[in-house]
Formats: structure tokens, C-alpha cells, sequence
């Protein structure tokens, strides 16, 4: 009778799943591919072994060339002009030797900067309408020089950017400066750009890198770009540079010292710092045999680890038991990496919920026998 009047009044011993329960489920297959895995060194390494690769930018965006002098539409550029003596066209003019005959000089004919407009082209007295965007500057000299021959006196022509406005990064995120930050023929490095923002508001080891070059995407952690030189890619123009502070995630639900969403960085978190962060177990509340982790793993893991896998699954739902009262579980948890979005659920004790119901009923039933008692 009282467990029906608790029942009625929608009151429970617990308030999630207990190890019985998630145990059953798994047994009972009511999920598809979902597979119960006790968690033990042997799993952590088979996992360690069969885990993909991390992201790499050397091999999943790879290095580009330097911009070298490529000019753009929108480059402002600078044209310097000379002439053998006597010049015809530019600058030029006699210095008296005192001697007896005058020498003919030469002066360089420096045209104002010119924007590289919507056409592409630069305008050159004498040479016309020269066209310039996507071209090199020697490309661009050879053009001027072959347009004033036979115009000029054997002209040589000199082309600089004055304002590079086409080879630029973006850089986003948690960094000092965000915005565009000019490549030059030197070929500036991921660090470099990074350096030129004004570095990072976050401490490198809590800070995750993501770079974009056209439709590919990677990420890293800015640790370990500064740990390996090769990850220290040269950038082209148009890459984004994206600082993102602790993006990963997991979750806390149950008999934890503390139900929340935690953040942790890049580098990686282990369960055995998840549980510390987390204020571990409620000791007159949690289970220590019923520790689970809730995530998709991937179909060749579940392989590496002996288990079958539908045909039809790719991502396969995993329940990873973890059991606390195990010594040697707590060797495998400093080696089990967490994942984003993974969910740590940590259970009611069966003597957990047995006390929650006696303080149901000393908190619902007993003050109504009081009063019958003292009506009588």
C-alpha cells in the first residue's frame, strides 16, 4: 500500500536509471548496435591502437608556397622607369665634366601608385593599359619594357607593391586583434600570424586552433602545433584562422559531486580528470560499480575490439561500465580519453534508494499517523 501511495503521488526512489536497469537495456538490444563494454586496460588500449589519427594540418590542409609577388585586384603598385643616356621619354639630363664634352645622365621616372583596378590593369604613360592582376612583377616589367621598346632608349622597369590588398589572412577568435593580416614573399607561418594578431587571450594548452582553406577544415591544439614544427604550416591568402577557447565538451548527470556541462581544452582529458573535476562520487548516494560512459564510437573500433557491428552502422551507440571498486579500473582511467559530447552517468547505490524511500515514507506516511494518534 505504500509503495502505491508513492507511486500515486509521483514519487520515486530515484532519479535516473539505475546499474540493473542500463545493464538490461544493453542486454536486450532494444537499441540497435548498442554494445555494453566493462571497461579495463586491455579496452583502453585496443581503443588507443584502432583510434583514428588526430587532425593534421601538415596532411589535412598541407603547406602552401610563399604568396611571392603575385599581383591583385585592389593592389596598389608602384612603377619606377629608366632609360639608357640620352633618355627620350623619362628623366634625363647633361653634367658638365669641366674637362671639355658634357655626360648625358639618366634619372628614374617614378610613376605615382597605381590602384589595380576592376580590370586588372595599370595604366603606364606611353605603355597604355598594362594588365597586372594575377600576374608576377617580373611578369608585369617584361610587359612594360617590351611596350616602351623602341619608344623609350632602352628602358628598365622596376614594379614593387606598395599595398598588398589581395594576399591577406583572417583571424578570428580569441586572439588580441582579430582581423586581416597581409603575407609578404617571406611566407608566414601559422605561429607567425598568429604572433601578428597579438597571440592568444587564453593560455596555449586550454586553446584549439581551426583552419580553413577553401571547403577543407581542420583543427589542432595550439600546444601541440608549438610542440611539432612541421604543424607550423605556411599560409596562403585567404585562410582563416579561428582561436577557439576549450572547445569540447561532455556532460555529468546522476550521483556526482556536481551535475554540469564541462569544458575542456583541446590537448585532451582523461576519466580519471573528468572525475576530478567533477568533485568525483556522492559517497552516500553513488554506485561505484555503476559508472557509465555514454558515446558513438566508430564501426572499425568496435571491430578492433572483437565486438560485431550491423553492416548498416557506421557510428555505433557504446555504454563503457566502469567499475570503482576495481583497483586496477583506476590504471585504465588515467589512459581512457574523453570525447566531445560524451555523457558521464554515474548511478544510484541499491542502498541509495532504499534510504530515499524511508525518507519518503518518514517524510509523507509518519506525520499522518502522528496525527491519528493524538485524535485519539
Amino acid at each position: 500500500m505504500l509503495l502505491g501511495g508513492c507511486a500515486a503521488t509521483g514519487l520515486s526512489t530515484a532519479v535516473g536509471p539505475s546499474r540493473k536497469a542500463i545493464v538490461n537495456e544493453a542486454s536486450a538490444a532494444n537499441i540497435e548496435g548498442l554494445q555494453l563494454i566493462p571497461l579495463n586496460s586491455g579496452v583502453v588500449e585496443a581503443l588507443r591502437v584502432s583510434d583514428l589519427p588526430a587532425e593534421s594540418f601538415a596532411q589535412t590542409i598541407g603547406s602552401a608556397t610563399p604568396i611571392g609577388t603575385v599581383v591583385g585586384v585592389g593592389d596598389v603598385v608602384e612603377v619606377t622607369i629608366w632609360e639608357a643616356p640620352p633618355a627620350l621619354l623619362f628623366g634625363g639630363g647633361m653634367i658638365s665634366t669641366k674637362i671639355g664634352q658634357d655626360i648625358g645622365t639618366s634619372r628614374p621616372g617614378t610613376i605615382p601608385e597605381t590602384l589595380v583596378g576592376p580590370s586588372g590593369t595599370i595604366t603606364v604613360p606611353f605603355a597604355g593599359q598594362v594588365p597586372a592582376a594575377g600576374r608576377s612583377l617580373s611578369s608585369i616589367e617584361q610587359s612594360i619594357v617590351s611596350r616602351l621598346r623602341g619608344k623609350a632608349n632602352q628602358p628598365q622597369v622596376i614594379v614593387r607593391i606598395v599595398r598588398n590588398a589581395t594576399a591577406n589572412v583572417s583571424v578570428l577568435g580569441e586572439v588580441s586583434n582579430s582581423g586581416r593580416i597581409p603575407l609578404t614573399p617571406k611566407g608566414e607561418r601559422l605561429l607567425d600570424i598568429l604572433a601578428a594578431a597579438g597571440g592568444t587571450r587564453q593560455p596555449a594548452d586550454r586553446i584549439t586552433l581551426q583552419l580553413s582553406r577553401g571547403n577543407v577544415t581542420a583543427t589542432m591544439p595550439l600546444a601541440e602545433v608549438i610542440r611539432n614544427p612541421a604543424q607550423n604550416i605556411i599560409l596562403q591568402r585567404d585562410d582563416v584562422l579561428t582561436a577557439i577557447y576549450q572547445p569540447f565538451t561532455l556532460t555529468v548527470l546522476g550521483a556526482a559531486g556536481k551535475n554540469e556541462e564541462i569544458r575542456f581544452e583541446g590537448t585532451g582529458l582523461t576519466l580519471a580528470q573528468a572525475l576530478g573535476r567533477i568533485g568525483g562520487l556522492q559517497d552516500m548516494r553513488a554506485d561505484p560499480r555503476g559508472v557509465f560512459i555514454f558515446r558513438y564510437e566508430t564501426a572499425e573500433q568496435m571491430r578492433a575490439l572483437g565486438r560485431t557491428v550491423p553492416p548498416t552502422l557506421t557510428r555505433v551507440p557504446v555504454v563503457y561500465q566502469v567499475d570503482l571498486k576495481d583497483p586496477q579500473t583506476y590504471f585504465a582511467a588515467q589512459k581512457f580519453a574523453m570525447k566531445n559530447s560524451d555523457v558521464i552517468y554515474i548511478s544510484n547505490s541499491p542502498a541509495a534508494d532504499f534510504q530515499r524511500f524511508v525518507n519518503i515514507l518518514a517524510s509523507s506516511v509518519l506525520p499522518g499517523v502522528s496525527v491519528v494518534n493524538s485524535v485519539r
